[in-house]
């Protein structure tokens, strides 16, 4: 990617002297625009291009070329790329058209340029895209017909032709980028790889995407996850109707995915969200100026009231709240504000105030502790002095940690108060509502840090699922060849994780069905049991409120005929015999593999009425009790399973509790395509499953699945867990870091000597700051493990004393290894045991080599290396580099107690 984004050498493959061509726009955007490196135009045809000397090929420049940039038609494409890979060249821009939108005979091309690559070991943008700017360093390497203005937003867009409205646009509005990158077809470096590389570069400090769609969806997630938590990721997703997806899926030969599934997985990957090109760049920017929101109260200072009207509106409308001021708050504004101002918040201070009187009424409401931010909203009125009051409010916003954000409504009146409010890194905005949105998006992504907190574990706690039984039910459904299960078989799947379902049995004569009704108890419902029936009410196969058993011999005879009548080819088993129940609310839980994100979790308004109120949200598994009260929250229903206008409220812990299981269904077998269960009715004494609906994936079932690999999000991995004693016969803990280990995580950089830091980081590392710790303790499990070990010390604390690090490269064939221990417990074995355990671990997973980097005088850890075989070479004079190649055949050191 260096090779790609900081080249020193490029040829321009298809530059050309036609003006209007692609290839002469890329050749003038790089020719004298100040760009350092040398540039190559590589066309036969031509012996100059733009004033420079053109080569026939690549061999002709006797120079090594960092990046080749091809515009030349899709047929000649694959044979380029085979002579950049003879070459040498480090990475390729396809600027090229005709591939994955083309049909099958494009996605040949595709596959023969992605073997060349692979073989070569070059990394492809594109194809089908504008290029890419990075104005740092002055490079235009793209057809684009404007150069970006310097800055720190990293955009990527999906769309070329986007790019270029977004450039002048950015120029006008004086929005600087650290890259401008257009991705086109991603048939390589995909969204994941740009944000493992913009994440780490210090020049950038925001990433912003325009998205039509999306391939890999768990490298995606694992890249957004690892970096949103320091770096804003903020996208704008098209295609959100479906008449703009079939567009999008014209446009990238991709799936665009369903909406509600890309809306749950930005909020697991702390990524907002956004509607429009204004509101992507808005909140980027404002999330470099100010801090983000705790929480989403707002308080407005306004000298008009129509525009705080208009600002309420938007904010309730977004799901915001206007804040009640707190007494004091109002105390100090009846002091120093005319006795007419408003009471209340919009906090109206009316259309003669001054600086003195719009700082007055910011530092009262920034001061009240139910505040979570301020906008405040100037109109130009002839007693106004917008710069004076707008330097007033830069001053309140540097002494406070609450962000502040304003709307100077109007134009040349109030063009000066702007800019200084801009210099004083307050976001400004013509209109309020656009403060407000991009309010609401900066809580937005407070609010999805918070989800990548919650680390769901592999393992379920509080309860046992059978999950043997449910092996043993499906693989006798899948032996039948049947993929849809009858009822019955349904609820025995969810009552084998401890979901509760009414009593139930299957009748096959009518005698059986009079008999189990006069057991369960009347009144009962009968349904038919048919694999090949899964909408029963269609066929007249539901009768509710049965009440004697003549009855129940009756209708079993009819709901068979009629189910026979409708589907003469219908495997009946018989007829479901269960209890009535009736509860207040009725609601809907279930299950569906989405084809990019796989399997999602739904909750909502149940019933008959599903599709009509559509009450309905989304989540992903793995799921904790944290991240189910989420899914449960985010919904109109809640209001009213919580308690309403004197209702008492249904007992909300159930129903998360409920879900947490549930997600533990899905994450356990991938087999399952679909669960349905509508309705789950629910009062204050509990639930119960009324009707369950599942369907299994005919494309898996005889596959041998990994697991969670049908995840896009990996689970914490419990297993990984482990109890060792130490040789003086302390018992410690090995497990997986979570995000909460920050606090021990900073215990432990205090208690390494100064030659144990140095051997660790080859430096002393001195404070450590949070930014750090959140690196160390939130990591992606997918692409990183780290292993602490964990004691109880004499006052009963937890304390960490030991951590092994391991880092996957982006092929995922190869890692870092790092670990430390703390002094007072070398020497026991501790370091042997982490190493050979998470050498273990990453064998299973595949990885084919280890290597990490030694200081030549931390002689224990070379001794370690050599004895694990290790080959071990000297870069300098105070350090080496060990590498390990994981052999799958051999056996692994035996793993014991003392080391």
């Amino acid at each position: 990617m260096k090779k790609i984004f900081d080249p020193k050498t490029i040829a321009v493959i298809g530059a050309s002297n036609n003006e209007g061509s692609v290839g002469y726009a890329l050749i003038r955007n790089m020719i004298g625009s100040g760009f350092k490196g040398t540039v190559y135009p590589i066309n036969y045809k031509h012996k100059s291009i733009y004033g420079v000397r053109s080569y026939a090929t690549l061999k002709d420049t006797r120079d090594e070329i960092d990046l080749a940039i091809i515009a030349t038609p899709a047929a000649t494409v694959p044979d380029i790329v085979q002579e950049c890979g003879e070459h040498g060249v480090g990475g390729i821009v396809i600027i090229s058209a005709g591939f994955m939108e083309a049909g099958e005979d494009g996605k040949q091309k595709v596959e023969n340029i992605l073997q060349t690559a692979r073989k070569y070991d070059m990394r492809i943008i594109g194809p089908n895209c504008l290029g890419f700017i990075k104005p740092s360093i002055k490079l235009n390497a793209s057809f684009a017909n404007k150069m970006a203005l310097p800055g720190k937003i990293a955009f990527i867009s999906q769309s070329g032709a986007l790019c270029t409205a977004i450039l002048d646009w950015s120029v006008e509005q004086n929005v600087g980028f650290s890259h401008f990158v257009s991705i086109g077809s991603m048939v390589d470096v995909g969204f994941h790889d740009l944000i493992d590389y913009f994440g780490s570069d210090p020049g950038t400090s925001s990433i912003v995407i325009y998205m039509e769609s999306l391939t890999n969806a768990r490298k995606f997630m694992s890249a957004a996850r690892a970096f949103s938590r320091t770096k804003p990721i903020i996208v704008l997703k098209a295609g959100k109707s479906s008449a703009g997806a079939k567009v999008a899926m014209s446009h990238t030969g991709t799936l665009a995915g369903n909406d509600r599934a890309f809306d749950a997985a930005f909020k697991r990957a702390g990524i907002i969200p956004v509607s429009d090109i204004e509101e992507l760049f808005n909140a980027a920017q404002a999330l470099a100026m100010q801090p983000r929101p705790q929480g989403n109260r707002l308080a407005i200072v306004t000298n008009a009231g129509g525009p705080g009207v208009l600002a309420t509106d938007r904010i309730v409308r977004l799901g915001g709240k206007m804040v009640e001021l707190s007494g004091d708050t109002l105390e100090k504004l009846d002091e120093a504000l005319p006795p007419v101002w408003s009471h209340g918040n919009p906090v109206d201070v009316l259309g003669d105030a001054g600086a003195d009187r719009y700082g007055t009424a910011a530092e009262a409401c920034l001061q009240d502790p139910n505040v979570d931010g301020l906008l405040v909203i100037l109109t130009p009125q002839a007693m106004t002095d917008p710069a004076a009051i707008a330097r007033e409010i830069a001053r309140v916003s540097r002494d406070h940690k609450k962000p502040v954000l304003a709307s100077w409504m109007g134009e040349t009146d109030v063009a000066e108060g702007r800019d200084i409010l801009e210099d004083g890194d307050v976001p400004v905005y013509r209109v309020p509502e656009n403060a407000v949105n991009t309010f609401m998006n900066m809580y937005c992504y407070t609010r999805n840090i918070e989800a990548l907190y919650e680390t769901p574990a592999t393992i379920p706690h509080q309860f046992d699922p059978a999950k043997d039984k449910n092996r043993a039910l499906l693989d006798r459904i899948i032996k039948e060849q049947r993929f849809v299960l009858t009822e019955d078989e349904a609820k025995d799947i969810l009552v084998n994780y401890q979901i509760p379902v009414t009593q139930n049995t299957i009748a096959t004569t009518a005698e059986e069905a009079a008999e189990m009704a006069e057991q369960i108890g009347f009144p009962v419902a009968m349904k038919i049991a048919s694999p090949d029936i899964t909408h029963k009410t269609d066929v007249g196969g539901v009768v509710l409120h049965i009440d004697s058993q003549e009855k129940a011999k009756r209708e079993f005879a009819d709901i068979v005929g009629r189910a026979k009548a409708a589907k003469p080819d219908a495997d009946i088993h018989g007829v479901l015999v269960e209890e009535m129940v009736s509860k207040r609310y009725e609601l809907i839980i279930g299950s569906k593999k989405d084809p990019i994100f796989g399997p999602v979790i739904v909750f909502g308004m149940g019933g008959v009425a599903v599709e009509v109120f559509k009450d309905l949200n989304v989540g992903l598994p793995p799921m904790n009790m944290a991240l189910a009260q989420r899914l449960i929250e985010d919904t109109k229903i809640y209001q009213l399973l919580k308690g309403y206008r004197g209702m008492e409220g249904v007992d909300i812990k159930s129903i998360q509790f409920l879900l947490y299981k549930f997600a533990y269904l899905i994450m356990d077998f991938p087999e399952i395509k679909s669960i349905d269960i509508n309705p789950f009715v629910v009062d204050e004494s509990g639930g119960l499953v009324l009707d369950a609906k599942v369907i299994l994936d005919e494309e898996v079932v005889d596959e041998e699945i990994k697991p969670y690999s049908h995840l896009v999000i990996s689970p914490y991995p419990q297993e990984y867990t482990f109890d060792y004693r130490l040789r003086d016969g302390t018992e410690v803990v090995i497990r997986p870091i979570r995000p909460e280990d920050e606090p021990l995580e900073e215990a432990f950089f205090g208690k390494l000597s100064k030659q144990t830091q140095y051997y660790r980081f080859f430096g002393l590392v001195g404070h450590v700051n949070h930014e750090l710790l959140i690196r160390y303790t939130q990591i992606d499990y997918d692409r990183e493990l780290a292993l602490i070990a964990e004691i109880e010390n004499k006052s009963g604390e937890k304390e960490m004393i030991g951590v092994v690090r391991m880092v996957n490269d982006a092929d995922e064939k190869s890692a870092e290894f790092a670990i430390v221990v703390a002094d007072k417990w070398q020497g026991q074995g501790l370091g042997n045991y982490m190493t050979d355990l998470i050498l273990k671990i990453f064998k299973e997973r595949g990885v084919e080599k280890i290597y990490a980097n030694v200081l030549q005088a931390n002689t224990t850890m070379l001794h370690m290396f050599r004895k694990r075989g290790f080959a071990i070479k000297n870069i300098d004079f105070e350090s080496s580099y060990a590498e390990l190649k994981l052999n799958k055949d051999e056996m692994q050191p035996e793993l014991r107690e003392g080391g």
